[in-house]
């Protein structure tokens, strides 16, 4: 009788520290999840972005290469991706091995190209199964673009769980060291606390001031961003935030309004930090 209560002890014990393993493992899955940071980077910009990534989240690393490398000039490129979105070619990539079922969440990166994400990326999204995972975007870029290319993206994976994304300017890259770590902690993927932004004020009519200021931050853009007409501000900690209302003109000469970004840090002359059309 007393060899049975024994074996009967030493079930329960079994069983009891199975279930808790069990219970661990989803804890940890749900806590620490296991991140991968997928991306392109033609000239290094978003790789920097990437190697942030990696190194606060400890995440695995996936570079994707296409196979006729985009190495030219500037134009050439530009003329390259031209023939290829008029000819709806897409290019072939590098072989990838990695299983996205390995990951919690991924982290797919990517410089913006004629307003979204890459062409390589492109490639890879009828290449590789997103269906059911939680994608996190992540992008560098001349003037704009994350929230046409997560649109984009939306559409492209509507299985996939696409999240909140984090994009800068290529001129700011310096700053998504902080950036990033923000970034990170206010989506949940880091712990810590950070400031809370305060919202921008509603817009008002710009002044002179306030035009000479936009000019400052985005006089020395390639293209032409707009006029100004009205600005809603925010002070921070790190000195004060200005939203734009801009109009100017698409391709096609078609009047159309937009918002820019502007940033004027403690001591620092102003940048703008974003266009979003």
């Amino acid at each position: 009788m007393k060899k049975g209560l024994t074996l009967l002890a030493v079930l329960l014990t079994l069983i009891g520290c199975n279930s808790q393993k069990k219970s661990q493992t989803e804890d940890d899955s749900v806590n620490n999840p296991k991140c991968l940071v997928i991306y392109y980077s033609q000239t290094g910009t978003t790789q920097k972005v990437a190697e942030e990534l990696v190194r606060m989240l400890n995440a695995d690393t996936l570079r994707i290469e296409a196979e006729q490398p985009y190495n030219g000039t500037y134009a050439e490129t530009i003329e390259r991706c031209k023939k290829e979105m008029g000819n709806e070619e897409l290019p072939k990539l590098k072989p990838i091995n990695t299983e996205l079922e390995d990951y919690d969440v991924v982290f797919l990166g990517y410089p913006i190209w004629f307003g979204t994400y890459a062409r390589p990326i492109a490639s890879l999204l009828t290449e590789v199964d997103f269906a059911g995972k939680k994608v996190v975007p992540f992008c560098t870029f001349g003037s704009g673009g994350l929230e046409t290319s997560i649109k984009d993206l939306k559409q492209a994976i509507p299985d996939a769980q696409i999240q909140t994304g984090y994009g800068i300017r290529n001129a700011r890259i310096d700053k998504a060291p902080a950036e990033v770590e923000r970034f990170l902690k206010e989506s949940g993927y880091l712990t810590g606390e950070v400031e809370k932004l305060p919202d921008f004020s509603p817009q008002q009519p710009v002044t002179k001031e306030d035009i000479s200021l936009f000019d400052m931050a985005c006089g020395d853009y390639t293209y032409p961003l707009g006029t100004p007409v009205t600005v809603g501000k925010r002070q921070t900690a790190q000195g004060t935030d200005y939203q734009f209302t801009v109009q100017s003109k698409d391709n096609n000469d078609n009047p159309i309004e937009a918002t820019i970004y502007v940033t004027v840090e403690n001591g620092a002359k102003p940048e703008f930090t974003k266009v979003v059309r």
